[in-house]
C-alpha cells in the first residue's frame, strides 16, 4: 500500500531499523535515532541493489516517487542507478572545483610557462578583475554568453570600449583553455560578437612634420634630467622601435661591433625576434650610456632598483617636462614620425620601412623573411635616418666634407 505524508509524519522509530514501503522498491527506513531515509530496492545484473534517494522531510514523498521513476528509467536503459549517481556527484564536484577563477589561475600561470613577459601576464591580471566574485566562483562549464556580457556592459558603461573589447578577448582565452583542457564544451564570447559598441580609434599624439620633429630634437638636447632618460629619448629617436622594447633593453642582446640590437621575440608585440642596425650616432650614444649603467643588466634601470627597468612612464614624463603635451607627442610617436618621413622620402622599399617598425602583417613578414628582412637596405635605412635627425636637429641640410678639404 502506498504511503501517506499523515503515515511519514507520525510514524516512530523501535530498537531495529523500521521500513515501509510505497511501492516499486521505495522505501521509508526509520533508524532508532528517528532519522527518516528514503531507499529504493533494485535489482541489477541479478544483483540485489540499494540506492539511497534522500533524508525526509528534506527529500519529501513526492520527490522521492519522482527519484523512484527516474531510478527506474536508468533499469530500462541498462544503467545502474547507483552508478549513474556516483557520476553524477562525481562531474558536480569537478564542475564546483573547476571555476572560472581556478581555470583563468590556470591560464594566466601557463602564459608565465612559455615565457610570456611579465608585463603582458600583469595586464592579462588587470583585465580578469574586472571579473566580479560572484561570476569568478562559477563552474566556467556553467557560465552564459548573457553573463559573460552583463561583466563588459559596466566596462562600456563607462567610456572604457577598448578596455571591455579587450576583456571580452581575455574572457575568450580564458574559455578555449578550458575546452582545450576538457573543463569547457563551448566558448560563450563568441556569440558575443557586434554586442558591443565599436571601440573610440585613438591615434597617439605624434609630431610627424621634419620642421617640428626638428625641433623636438633640439628640445630633447636641453635635457637637464638623468643622463640615462636623455640617452634613451635619443635612441627611440634613432631607432624608433616601442618605448617598452627600449626601456627594457638588456646589454646583452646588443653587439656594438657588429652594429646591432637583437631583441628577443619575448619583449616583441608580435612575439618575432627583431634585429634594429644601429647608426654610428646611435653607437655613440650607447658607448657613454654604457660607461654609465653598463655593469648591471638593464640599459636603463629603474632608479628604485637595478633589478627592474625604467618605469614605463618615464619617457612620457621626460616629453612633458620638455614642454610637449600628451596631445602633441608620446613616446610611441617616435615611430608614426619615422614611418611617416621615411615614406614621405621614396627612397626606401615600404615593405622594409614595415619590417623595421616590426608590426607588418604576417603575410608581409613572410615576404620580408624569405628575402632576409630586407636587412642591407635597413642597415643602410637607419643610416640615412640618423643623418635625416642631424639635418632636422640643425634646421637643415647636413653638408659632409672631406678631411682633406
Amino acid at each position: 500500500m502506498a504511503l501517506t505524508e499523515f503515515q511519514i509524519r507520525n510514524a516512530r522509530p523501535a530498537t531495529k531499523i523500521v521500513k515501509l514501503s510505497d511501492g516499486g522498491g521505495l522505501q521509508l527506513w526509520i533508524s532508532p535515532d528517528g532519522a527518516k531515509r528514503w531507499r529504493l530496492a533494485y535489482r541489477f545484473n541479478e544483483a540485489q541493489k540499494t540506492l539511497a534517494i534522500g533524508v525526509y522531510p528534506a527529500t519529501g514523498l513526492k520527490e522521492a516517487r519522482v527519484a523512484r521513476e527516474e531510478a527506474k528509467r536508468r533499469l530500462a536503459n541498462g544503467q545502474d542507478p547507483s552508478l549513474a549517481k556516483k557520476l553524477e556527484k562525481a562531474a558536480k564536484a569537478a564542475a564546483s572545483a573547476n571555476t572560472f577563477e581556478t581555470i583563468a589561475a590556470e591560464f594566466l600561470d601557463k602564459k608565465r610557462r612559455e615565457g610570456k613577459a611579465e608585463s603582458t601576464v600583469s595586464k592579462l591580471e588587470w583585465q580578469l578583475r574586472f571579473v566580479p566574485p560572484a561570476i569568478g566562483a562559477r563552474p566556467i562549464a556553467e557560465l552564459t554568453a548573457p553573463e559573460v556580457l552583463a561583466v563588459l556592459r559596466p566596462v562600456e558603461a563607462r567610456g572604457r570600449r577598448d578596455t571591455a573589447h579587450r576583456l571580452r578577448g581575455t574572457i575568450g582565452q580564458v574559455f578555449r583553455y578550458a575546452v582545450a583542457t576538457g573543463r569547457a564544451e563551448n566558448d560563450p564570447t563568441s556569440a558575443l560578437k557586434g554586442a558591443l559598441a565599436a571601440p573610440i580609434v585613438k591615434h597617439r599624439a605624434a609630431i610627424i612634420e621634419p620642421k617640428g620633429f626638428g625641433g623636438l630634437l633640439r628640445a630633447i638636447q636641453t635635457y637637464e634630467g638623468t643622463p640615462e632618460t636623455l640617452a634613451a629619448l635619443e635612441l627611440l629617436a634613432l631607432t624608433f622601435v616601442r618605448p617598452g622594447e627600449l626601456r627594457a633593453a638588456e646589454w646583452v642582446e646588443f653587439d656594438l661591433e657588429a652594429a646591432t640590437w637583437a631583441i628577443p621575440g619575448e619583449r616583441m608585440k608580435m612575439k618575432r625576434p627583431h634585429r634594429v642596425p644601429l647608426a654610428p650616432q646611435a653607437l655613440e650614444i650607447l658607448g657613454a650610456l654604457r660607461e654609465i649603467t653598463g655593469q648591471g643588466k638593464f640599459l636603463f634601470p629603474s632608479i628604485r632598483s637595478a633589478s627592474r627597468c625604467m618605469s614605463e612612464n618615464t619617457i612620457n614624463a621626460a616629453l612633458r617636462r620638455l614642454g610637449f603635451g600628451k596631445d602633441e607627442m608620446t613616446g610611441h610617436g617616435f615611430r608614426s614620425a619615422a614611418s611617416s618621413i621615411l615614406n614621405e622620402s621614396s627612397l626606401w622599399n615600404p615593405d622594409a620601412i614595415e619590417a623595421q617598425l616590426a608590426h607588418v602583417e604576417s603575410n608581409k613578414i613572410r615576404k620580408a623573411y624569405a628575402r632576409a628582412e630586407y636587412w642591407d637596405e635597413r642597415v643602410r635605412m637607419m643610416d640615412w635616418w640618423a643623418d635625416r635627425c642631424e639635418e632636422m636637429r640643425r634646421g637643415g641640410l647636413v653638408l659632409k666634407f672631406n678631411a682633406s678639404v
